[in-house]
């Protein structure tokens, strides 16, 4: 047994040593060549196991350039060189054409996956041939050794000339070698037509020169044309040159824009403020044929001449400019301005007054910065006019507004403080200097008009005020408003002196005019010496008809125009005519209802105050009329001369019907008509409410103290004087943050009204983008429009990342009007571009994917249709003279005059393989059709390269 096992394990140390040794590498005898094309081959086995899903998740980078293409990267080593080979694939098993993005070796050599072995070297290129044969051999003899199909290339020569040479075994007795090279200048004539192409890609193949006549070759032809539109600047040269040749004959004041030179956005509504670049920089347009059979050069130079509308395939492709897709605040528009007016708000705490920040002397003066430069005389003249210039007719401000535009409480973009509000965003670069600077000069010309009397421009002159606007605003209405008062009493004055041919008369009521105080005293007074009769059915400007509804008025108002009045219908005054059948207490006579003055206007600080008082002193009835007295005594005082002898319980009955209490007879109403002359039933019965028929109730009490006066000769119960030295005095000494919080609220407001304006179509999602703006600003604008900033806010930050989302709509609606304008006639191209950027722009916005690569290019191509291609077609304008001149027409298949600014052709010529003069009866017949050579040809008349590929028996 021991020997038996003894003799076992001899036979297996013997078969261990067997193993070894038929598994043993001797690299000692092995060289360095041998030893790098090992190395080749083990990388390749190694990607070849491990297929593209391995590879991805062991860290395949993808390419840019390529929706769809990979690649891995592995060092090799031989001898001092260190050369790095990589690997290109795709995941998808389709082959893509030419509307894909495609790798530089796919295009020119019709491969999918392949290697690419360069030196790491600062040019990245073989410059010695004999190393790159070399170098190819080695990839080629791992790659068989491997079972391998992969092509190989090997970048050689010149960097520029973007050379190739490559290999592939086709798995049989084939070889397909690959050559590409480049003519960067001087292109033969002959290649810059069809026809000596073709004739170059038969001469790779045909025995000889006269076979090129003799036998006619069936070449299979792909061609696709690219046509590049003019950009701005090359559309604009002419113009530009004939305004320079204009300017040079006369001097242009300096910052003044060419006012010759046309820009896309003329008739865009935020070309008042700003000149937006067009976003769309050029279109490419892609012509693409399909695939035909050519036998001679005949056929070539007729396809040459051949029209791009007789092509298979439109392909259209838009060129953004890139700072389109940035966000780095590099284009100036209202976000970029905004952003500086919030910059202004933060900075306008460090001081209490406007003049502070224009006076140097102030303690806070060391803080502004010296880039805080004030514009010169003239621009603040030229602004000042232009706000403040005559419009005979005021604009519609309810116009083009979003319906969520009032949400903001800033002003209409008319009006006179939005327009100061748009114009200080580029005052001096909006900072807080030029804007106190600015703020100082509107006022004292607002105090010039009221001064003078002349009516503010750009203030609706409906004579009302809009509470829902901004404080600033609602003081401008009302200034507007005290205006037209003072205008109407100075011209009623200047007619009362014209009246009175007696001058000592005149002398007289113009002391009585200046022993009383105000304006509105000296209107009573005149109006008592003209004793003028203000009576009418009419009611006359400035006051009001009866406080009750219309129905309460008779349909024909026979009692005033009746022969028999009584006496006291001789001395009634103020009577818009009697309301219903409705009789006095104590005389059986109708009851008129007076002309009243309006009641006082007021503005949002007024409510608040008075609503202020109510709580601080509680709500009664008594405080209620205490707060009314002036207006209630007015109305009073019109009831008593429109109805001479009536009493306090006459007035409650026609001024407020719930504090009279009717009997049960008289609440059914009487049913005789007064006009018919039949009786009914007097005095009425009923009784004053418990809250008025109170001892020292105070509705009482002015009723007792208040005269008899129509309306016309009361005192107003606006006394514009004092409203208007109130507002000035308001605008003149209001707090910097103040101020700036509603130039922000209406700023902002204005930006996004000036945006809505603009025509873009039916566009969804610049719609949606634009609801989701208006929103956004009212929620970050509520803190300033209720007071709430303080220096120390986080509403300052909020403020920024709003100016950051206005910029991302300001950008998307520029490119949706660039479009628009464009794309009129066929929506659908202008749809299709804008809502593939729109998704391509969101992750910028912030609403996609965290970690979407913003950095990559906006890359769209759009299959046009038949009825789209004349639309695109126009424009290609025909070129001018000067840019005929400029361009050299080499190449055929004009589009309007323009010629391709890019030409690719793939010539391909197909053998049976048992047929061609490679084949040997040695070997097995091969029947597949193969593509034995094929050319890509890329360029223009300057620049073309060459790809050729071709089978080879080995």
């Amino acid at each position: 047994m021991a020997s038996s096992s003894k003799a076992n394990l001899a036979e297996q140390d013997e078969g261990e040593e067997a193993e070894e040794i038929e598994h043993f590498n001797d690299f000692t005898l092995a060289s360095s060549w041998e030893r790098f094309i090992s190395e080749i081959e083990a990388t390749c086995r190694q990607w070849l196991a491990d297929g593209p899903k391995r590879l991805l998740e062991k860290g395949a980078v993808h390419l840019d350039s390529s929706d769809n293409i990979y690649k891995v990267k592995s060092e090799l080593k031989n001898a001092a060189k260190i050369y790095s080979m990589e690997y290109y694939f795709e995941i998808s098993g389709k082959i893509a054409d030419w509307n894909c993005t495609l790798h530089d070796l796919q295009l020119c050599f019709g491969v999918k996956e392949f290697l690419v072995i360069s030196p790491q070297s600062a040019s990245g290129v073989v410059l010695d041939a004999p190393e790159a044969t070399k170098l190819l051999s080695a990839v080629s003899i791992a790659l068989a050794n491997c079972s391998s199909l992969w092509p190989a290339f090997v970048p050689v020569h010149d960097p520029s000339r973007k050379a190739f040479i490559g290999i592939q075994n086709m798995g049989t007795i084939f070889t397909r070698r690959f050559e590409a090279d480049r003519i960067g200048s001087q292109v033969p004539i002959k290649f810059m037509h069809l026809e000596g192409l073709y004739e170059l890609f038969v001469s790779k193949f045909a025995y000889c020169m006269s076979d090129h006549s003799m036998h006619l070759f069936r070449v299979h032809l792909l061609m696709k044309l690219t046509y590049q539109t003019l950009s701005n600047d090359e559309d604009n040269y002419d113009d530009i040159q004939e305004a320079d040749t204009e300017n040079a004959e006369s001097e242009t004041s300096p910052g003044c824009g060419n006012p010759n030179r046309k820009h896309w956005d003329d008739d865009c509504p935020w070309n008042e403020w700003y000149s937006a670049e067009d976003p769309v920089m050029r279109f490419d347009l892609v012509v693409t044929w399909s695939e035909k059979v050519v036998e001679s050069s005949l056929e070539m130079a007729e396809m040459e001449n051949a029209s791009p509308h007789e092509a298979e395939k439109w392909i259209l492709a838009p060129n953004l400019y890139p700072n389109l897709d940035s966000s780095k605040g590099d284009r100036i528009g209202f976000a970029s301005q905004l952003h500086l007016l919030v910059n202004a708000l933060e900075m306008s705490f460090e001081a209490p007054f406007i003049e502070d920040f224009v006076s140097v002397e102030n303690p806070g003066s060391d803080n502004l910065e010296s880039t805080m430069v004030i514009p010169p005389p003239t621009v603040l003249d030229r602004v000042l006019k232009d706000l403040f210039l005559e419009d005979p007719q005021l604009p519609d401000f309810a116009k083009d507004e979003h319906k969520s535009s009032r949400a903001i409480k800033g002003a209409p973009v008319e009006s006179l403080f939005v327009q100061f509000c748009l114009h200080s965003l580029w005052f001096g670069n909006c900072n807080i200097r030029a804007i106190a600077v600015l703020w100082i000069e509107f006022v004292q010309e607002i105090r010039w008009h009221w001064e003078e009397s002349q009516p503010l421009p750009k203030i609706p002159a409906n004579g009302s005020i809009d509470l829902a606007t901004c404080l600033i605003n609602q003081k401008l209405q009302m200034l507007a408003i005290c205006i037209g008062k003072k205008r109407e009493l100075n011209e009623e004055f200047e007619d009362c002196i014209g009246t009175k041919d007696d001058a000592s008369a005149n002398m007289e009521k113009m002391q009585e005019v200046n022993k009383v105080g105000d304006e509105s005293s000296s209107f009573h007074a005149r109006s008592q010496a003209f004793d003028e009769k203000r009576d009418s059915l009419l009611t006359p400007e400035g006051f009001n008809g009866s406080k009750t509804v219309e129905s309460k008025f008779s349909a024909n108002a026979q009692d005033v125009h009746s022969s028999d009045k009584s006496t006291l219908d001789s001395i009634r005054r103020g009577s818009a005519g009697p309301v219903g059948s409705m009789k006095l207490l104590k005389l059986c006579q109708s009851l008129h209802a007076p002309f009243t003055q309006s009641a006082p206007l007021m503005t949002e600080d007024m409510h608040e105050e008075r609503l202020r008082a109510i709580e601080t002193f509680g709500f009664s009835f008594n405080f209620s009329a205490q707060l009314e007295r002036e207006t209630l005594s007015s109305d009073m005082s019109a009831f008593k001369a429109a109805n001479p002898g009536a009493v306090f319980e006459d007035f409650i009955r026609w001024y407020s019907p719930r504090d009279w209490e009717n009997d049960e007879s008289e609440a059914k109403g009487p049913s005789t008509d007064l006009t018919e002359g039949m009786n009914v039933d007097w005095p009425p019965q009923g009784r004053l409410s418990r809250r008025m028929s109170e001892s020292g109730n105070f509705w009482r009490k002015i009723w007792d103290e208040a005269p008899i006066l129509p309306a016309s000769e009361q005192k107003p119960l606006l006394d514009p004087n004092r409203e208007g030295e109130k507002i000035l005095h308001y605008l003149e000494t209001m707090q910097p943050h103040q101020l700036l919080e509603q130039m922000v609220c209406s700023a902002f407001r204005a930006s996004a009204d000036t945006l809505n304006q603009t025509n873009y179509g039916s566009l969804k999602e610049m719609d949606t983008k634009m609801d989701q703006l208006y929103l956004t600003m009212a929620s970050t604008l509520r803190p300033l429009q209720v007071n709430l900033l303080s220096n120390t806010s986080d509403t300052i930050e909020d403020l920024q990342r709003l100016c950051v989302v206005f910029e991302h709509v300001e950008k998307l609606l520029i490119l949706a009007a660039s479009l628009h304008r464009r794309f009129r006639q066929v929506p659908r191209i202008s749809e299709a571009i804008f809502s593939n950027y729109y998704n391509f722009y969101l992750p910028t916005m912030g609403i996609g994917l965290a970690d979407v690569d913003t950095q990559k290019e906006f890359d769209m191509k759009l299959q046009l249709s038949q009825n789209e291609r004349q639309v695109v077609s126009n424009m290609f304008t025909p070129p001018t003279a000067n840019q005929s001149w400029r361009k050299v027409l080499s190449m055929g298949n004009h589009l309007n005059g323009h010629e391709p600014i890019l030409r690719e052709i793939i010539f391909s010529m197909h053998d049976n393989a048992s047929d061609n003069h490679y084949a040997s009866s040695s070997h097995r017949d091969y029947q597949q059709d193969t593509e034995t050579y094929r050319m890509y040809t890329c360029g223009t008349s300057n620049d073309l390269r060459v790809a050729l590929s071709i089978i080879s028996y080995d």
